[in-house]
């Protein structure tokens, strides 16, 4: 499961944070605290996040709840937005127009100078790699990371072509994707939830 830490004073300013180490605020908090209650019901078996402070304080949430230890890697961070950091989306496209249509047509384009989605994809999902081999199979692994670290990685592993990515939509603050492994892969079941996933019905397996 991929699940975007709560919000902070810049998401709700529409502020670019990347990598900087913005904290939880109070809506945050509380979103964090509703989401751990629903997330503890899965029984998860490890908790992997980011190292930033959001993710961080986000999957403590959980971890204290489930009693589970927070594992953290730092290739789970939110993308490197260069020179965008700390400006507004209106800055933004006010600043840099060409750079922003570039990043609105998919996972290619380069942020402020810093990093492409498909860069972030592909660190994100050797952190979760890596952390799944200490995990028993069938079991839950709760990966804590950022808005558009959590999309890079969700569209790695179901290997979603790179022009289709902007279909996936953004986690909202708190919310989740579950994704799981299948005979013929890594499939999305369920995105930008905020309740817990339902047994699905059906012939298609």
């Amino acid at each position: 499961m991929v699940w975007r830490h709560g919000q902070t004073a810049w998401n709700a300013g529409r502020r670019f944070q990347g990598q900087l180490d913005i904290e939880l605020d109070g809506v945050g908090r509380s979103q964090a605290n509703r989401a751990a209650t629903l997330l503890a019901g899965l029984a998860p078996s490890a908790i992997v996040s980011s190292d930033l402070m959001r993710a961080r304080d986000t999957a403590q949430a959980l971890a204290d709840l489930a009693g589970l230890p927070v594992q953290t890697d730092k290739r789970l961070r939110e993308i490197d937005v260069g020179s965008w950091q700390g400006l507004t989306f209106d800055e933004v496209l006010t600043r840099f127009p060409d750079e922003a249509a570039a990043w609105r047509d998919g996972g290619e384009g380069r942020r402020g100078g810093g990093e492409t989605l498909v860069e972030v994809g592909e660190r994100a999902v050797a952190a979760v790699t890596e952390t799944l081999v200490d995990v028993a199979d069938r079991a839950t692994l709760i990966v804590v990371t950022h808005g558009a670290a959590g999309r890079g990685l969700v569209a790695s592993m179901i290997g979603l072509p790179t022009p289709s990515w902007r279909a996936l939509g953004s986690l909202a603050n708190c919310c989740w994707s579950v994704v799981g492994e299948t005979a013929t892969g890594w499939r999305l079941f369920d995105h930008n939830a905020g309740s817990l996933p339902e047994r699905v019905v059906g012939d298609d397996r």
